[in-house]
């Protein structure tokens, strides 16, 4: 007789089901675990038999076989302690809807380890409404998530209990974010989006530069890439990091994901509707920027963690070239492929970029007040850092002005803002959109982003005089439909394709 239990690894970012069997067979006793099992889950033989044994269960004199399914699949982690615990006994109901995580003690007590929390996040998205066996300690963070079943044990006979009378025992009923985490949210074709409107830095704070607010704007509605160039202090990190409270919602999906990501950077655990905000320093590395992996252990780069959300480089040219040009796939193709010898991996990266630079070296080149002390050799070197094909992949860039004296806090605020993106959002969505305006792939683009006569005659015009590729002419399409939806226009006119010009670098 074979018992069966479910469980997940991590594999990259993602869970992967993990099918826990057990039988017993004639032989001398011996105890195995196969299927590609990590050290980890090795010493777990150990684990089991003493809390087995310290609860009076005894093994028979058998061959004891533990097999992880898939067998071609590298499994680790501690919390395979309790599906193998419980796929030992004989139970009444058939286990393969029950998952299981914990790890035991001695004693049989079941304790909480931090992997297990991205685990469910993932089984809450793949498998709704499966029924799950945590650790009581764990419920107050576990709880929340939504699309599951919980049932708490703080020891391997409880748990033994709920697989054999499920209904006597504590669970925590499928949850939802509206009634367990209290966002403000509202509903629009059928699905539910979440924000947030308290704003801890508001645009009305920045001083002047409406062309470069207006440009933020653009972005934030359709998750555009941005970089904004400008003298020191005139204001560049305080629109990227003012950008994230002004995005479009987030969806239950969406807040799952960035939960998820949390618990694979080891960060502190809760849900916000706030996008992540990833601002990495001009040293990291190519692997902290990229993410890595061995055969048992990945850990997601900026790029992972930023999806979602946006990924801001300030001094962008301080970089290293290589991480830059490393950027060009996933600023493309809005996924980023790992392949190690042992491991080969997918990151979804879809996020915003949004990157600032000087002039010039020393930042004075466009000063009216401060003379540039640079050399034209040493400007031609800085901005060469920044190549063609990476720049081509940016949708908006803004030459902002120096500040004045006389400028105030003047223009439009987050308020205003976020208002604005959200009847942009709801403009994608009718039209049936999967996805924001600045992620559209070609074949969303010749169905969404359709031109009139006189725009594709300018465009056409465009192409000609400024030599755009046709990644660029792609790109002028997705703006213009972005500034069209933040006009509530159903068509995109030719005003909205010149002021999508007026943002391309030339």
């Amino acid at each position: 007789m074979v018992n069966t239990i479910l469980s997940a690894t991590s594999f990259g970012t993602a869970a992967k089901i993990v099918e826990v069997e057990a039988t017993f067979t004639r032989g001398l006793p011996h105890f195995s675990i196969t299927g590609l099992a990590h050290s980890s889950i090795q010493e777990s033989k150990q684990r089991v038999q003493s809390a087995l044994a310290n609860n009076g269960i005894t093994l028979p004199p058998m061959k004891i076989n533990i097999n992880l399914s898939p067998s071609d699949l590298p499994k680790s982690g501690g919390h395979f302690d309790l599906p193998i615990a419980l796929a030992l006994q004989k139970q009444t109901e058939n286990l393969v809807q029950w998952f299981a995580f914990g790890e035991l003690g001695l004693d049989g007590s079941i304790k909480y380890l931090d992997s297990i929390y991205p685990l469910l996040l993932d089984i809450a998205l793949l498998h709704p409404n499966a029924k799950v066996i945590v650790p009581l300690c764990a419920k107050e963070l576990l709880s929340p998530i939504p699309n599951l079943t919980f049932y708490f044990a703080s020891h391997l006979q409880e748990a033994i209990e709920t697989l054999n009378n499920p209904q006597l025992h504590t669970t925590a009923q499928p949850q939802t974010f509206q009634s367990t985490l209290g966002f403000k949210h509202f509903e629009y074709e059928g699905k539910t989006y979440f924000y947030q409107d308290d704003f801890s830095y508001d645009f009305k704070q920045v001083c002047g530069q409406d062309i470069a607010k207006r440009a933020a704007l653009i972005a934030a509605a359709g998750f555009h890439n941005f970089i904004m160039e400008g003298s020191p202090g005139c204001g560049k990190s305080m629109i990227a990091k003012r950008l994230l409270y002004i995005l479009p919602p987030s969806s239950m999906q969406e807040m799952i994901e960035n939960v998820k990501a949390q618990a694979l950077n080891k960060q502190s655990t809760h849900y916000t509707p706030l996008r992540p905000f990833r601002n990495p320093h001009q040293s990291a590395s190519k692997s902290s920027i990229l993410g890595s992996a061995t055969q048992f252990e990945v850990k997601p780069g900026e790029v992972a963690l930023a999806h979602n959300g946006i990924l801001f480089f300030d001094e962008l040219p301080h970089f290293k070239k290589d991480i830059l040009e490393s950027l060009r796939e996933p600023l493309e193709n809005n996924k980023l492929a790992i392949s190690r010898v042992h491991s080969k991996l997918e990151y979804d990266t879809n996020f915003m970029f949004v990157g600032a630079l000087n002039p010039c070296p020393c930042g004075n080149l466009l000063s009216k007040n401060k003379e540039c002390r640079c050399q034209e050799r040493e400007i031609n070197l800085y901005r060469s850092r920044l190549s063609e094909p990476f720049l081509d992949r940016i949708d908006l860039f803004v030459q902002m002005s120096e500040q004045e004296e006389r400028q105030t806090q003047t223009g439009l605020d987050s308020l205003s803002m976020q208002k604005m993106v959200f009847d942009a959002f709801k403009m994608q969505k009718k039209r049936g959109q999967k996805t924001f305006n600045g992620k559209l792939d070609e074949k969303d683009i010749e169905q969404f982003c359709v031109l009139n006569e006189d725009s594709q005659s300018l465009l056409q015009q465009a192409s000609v005089r400024f030599s755009l590729s046709y990644r660029a002419q792609n790109k002028l399409k997705k703006v213009a439909r972005t500034i069209a939806d933040l006009a509530q226009e159903e068509h995109i006119a030719k005003a909205h394709l010149l002021e999508a010009l007026s943002y391309r670098r030339i």
